[in-house]
C-alpha cells in the first residue's frame, strides 16, 4: 500500500474536485484550459488528462459527484497514466480521497503473475496518510484472506496469520487443537470439524494492558462448509472458502485496533474448522452438550457456523467483556433481507447500535440494526433436547441464528452480533469483485471515538 501514496507535494498536479465546487473553479481557469475541456467533451464529472504547453501531462482533474464518499476515487488509481502526482483538494475531503485510492489499489495476485503497476499520489499532511494506509491495510487483509482457496486457507493457516499478527503488535496467542478441544471442553468447535484431516482449534490472541475495558471478538472461522452430511449443491458450494469470513473480519478489526494503540484489553477468539464430510461427521438428529451445558439438537448440519460460534462466544463471557462482538457469514436470509452490500446486525444495546450505525453512515461503511424478537423463540426448541441448532421453517432465518446465539451470550453483557456477506458480488469503485470487509471500519471509528 504505502508504494502508491506517500508524504509530500511532489508530481503532476491531480487537482480533485467535489461536483460543487467544479464551477466556480472553472470560472477562474484560463481560456486556454476551458477549450481543453469543451473540445474533449469534459462536462465536470469524472477524469480529464490536461496537457502542458509541451504536450506532456501537465495536470490531471478529477470530479466527483460526493467527494466526501469514502470510495469516491476508487477507481482513479486505475484510470490514471504511471506516474507521480501530487494531490490538491479540500482538507474537509482528504481521508476518504487518500482511502479511496489506496481502496481502488487492492490486486489479489497470489495466483497469477499479474501485477498491473500503478500511479503514486503525493499528500501534504502525514496524519492523513497514515491513517490511509492503515485501514487501506486492514481492509486488504481481510479481503485476501477471504479471497484465498480454502485448500491454502485452512484452521492451520489462520492461526498462522493470528500469529503473525500477534508477533508484529507485541500480542499473545494460544490455541487448542484437535481432540485437546474435547478435554478442555469445547464440543461443538470438535465436532463440526472432526470430519476434516486438518484439525479443528480455538484460536485466542489476546493484546493490550490488562487494566483497560475488556473488548472481545469473536469470528466465524470455518473456513470451507460442505455443509456436512445435509451437503450443499454445488452452487451453493462454489464460493464457501469465504465462511471463514467472520474471521477474517476479526482480524482485521484487530488490526486497527492494534495498529492505532487504542487502550482497551483486546481478546480475538475464532473457532476455525473445515465442515466436511467423513465417517465420522456430525449427523443430523444427533445431540451436542455445549461448553455452557446447554444441550443441542443437530436439525441440519449446514447450519454448522452458530454452533462452533456458541462454544467460542460462552468462553468470552468468562472474562464479562465490557463489549463482546462477533463477525460471521452465517445466514442467507440475511442477504435476503438485505441484500449483499448491506450487512445487518443485532445488539443488546440500543445506544451502541444507534451508534455504531451513525458512525458507518460518517464514513461510508454502512450497517442495518435487525431486531432481536423473541417471540421466535420458540422455533428454536426441541422435543429431546434444549435447544436445536435451527428452526425448521424457512423463515426470519437470521433471527433466530442470532436468538440461539444469545442463548449463550449474558442478558447484561454489551453484545453485538454481525451477520456478513464477506464478498462482492458485482464491481464497484474501489470494490472489486470478490473479499470484502464490512463494517469494520463503522466498528473502529465506534470504538476509537469511545476509547481513544
Amino acid at each position: 500500500m504505502k508504494q502508491f501514496i506517500n508524504v509530500g507535494s511532489q508530481g503532476i498536479p491531480l487537482i480533485v474536485l467535489d461536483i460543487s465546487q467544479f464551477e466556480p473553479w472553472l470560472a477562474q481557469q484560463t481560456d486556454q484550459l476551458k477549450t481543453w475541456l469543451q473540445q474533449t467533451n469534459f462536462t465536470g464529472d469524472g477524469l480529464s488528462l490536461i496537457p502542458s504547453n509541451q504536450g506532456e501531462l501537465g495536470q490531471a482533474l478529477f470530479v466527483s459527484a460526493d467527494l466526501e464518499h469514502y470510495f469516491s476515487c476508487g477507481q482513479l488509481i486505475n484510470l490514471l497514466p504511471v506516474g507521480q502526482y501530487a494531490l490538491q483538494t479540500d482538507a474537509k475531503y482528504l481521508d476518504a480521497v487518500c482511502f479511496s485510492w489506496l481502496s481502488g489499489s487492492y490486486q489479489f495476485n497470489r495466483y497469477t503473475n499479474n501485477n498491473n503497476e500503478l500511479p503514486s499520489l503525493s499528500v501534504p499532511d502525514n496524519a492523513v496518510v497514515d491513517k490511509a494506509i492503515k485501514y487501506a491495510q486492514a481492509t486488504a487483509l481481510v479481503r485476501d484472506l477471504v479471497n484465498t482457496p480454502a485448500a491454502d486457507m485452512m484452521p492451520e493457516h489462520l492461526a498462522q496469520v493470528a500469529s503473525e499478527l500477534a508477533q508484529q503488535f507485541n500480542g499473545s496467542l494460544a490455541q487448542i487443537i484437535g481432540d485437546d478441544l474435547l478435554v478442555q471442553n469445547y464440543p461443538t468447535i470438535h465436532a463440526v470439524g472432526r470430519a476434516s484431516a486438518h484439525l479443528p482449534r480455538l484460536i485466542d490472541l489476546t493484546w493490550g494492558n490488562k487494566n483497560h475495558p475488556k473488548v472481545t471478538l469473536v469470528g466465524k472461522g470455518v473456513c470451507f462448509d460442505s455443509g456436512g452430511l445435509d451437503l450443499k449443491p454445488a452452487a451453493g458450494m462454489r464460493n464457501m472458502k469465504k465462511d471463514m469470513g467472520g474471521s477474517a473480519h476479526v482480524l482485521g478489526l484487530a488490526q486497527l485496533i492494534m495498529s492505532h494503540q487504542l487502550p482497551i484489553n483486546l481478546r480475538v477468539l475464532i473457532p476455525a474448522v473445515e465442515n466436511a464430510v467423513s465417517s465420522n461427521a456430525l449427523r443430523p438428529g444427533d445431540v451436542i452438550t455445549t461448553r455452557k451445558g446447554i444441550t443441542v439438537e443437530i436439525d441440519n448440519t449446514d447450519a454448522e457456523g452458530r454452533l462452533v460460534l456458541c462454544d467460542a462466544l460462552s468462553e468470552a463471557e468468562n472474562d464479562n467483556p465490557d463489549l463482546l462482538i462477533d463477525f460471521a457469514t452465517l445466514t442467507g436470509a440475511m442477504r435476503v433481507a438485505l441484500g449483499t452490500e448491506l450487512p445487518g446486525f443485532f445488539s443488546t444495546n440500543d445506544q451502541i447500535a444507534a451508534d455504531i450505525t451513525q458512525a458507518g453512515a460518517k464514513i461510508n461503511d454502512p450497517v442495518w440494526r435487525m431486531p432481536i424478537y423473541q417471540p421466535y423463540r420458540n422455533l428454536l426448541d426441541s422435543q429431546i433436547a434444549d435447544i436445536t441448532n435451527c428452526a425448521s421453517g424457512p423463515f426470519g432465518g437470521a433471527i433466530t441464528a442470532a436468538l440461539y446465539l444469545l442463548e449463550f451470550v449474558k442478558p447484561e453483557t454489551n453484545w453485538l452480533h454481525f451477520d456478513i456477506m464477506a464478498f462482492n458480488v458485482r464491481h464497484l469503485p474501489g470494490r472489486p469483485i470478490g473479499g470484502e470487509a464490512f463494517a469494520i471500519r463503522a466498528v473502529f471509528d465506534y470504538l476509537q471515538t469511545k476509547y481513544h
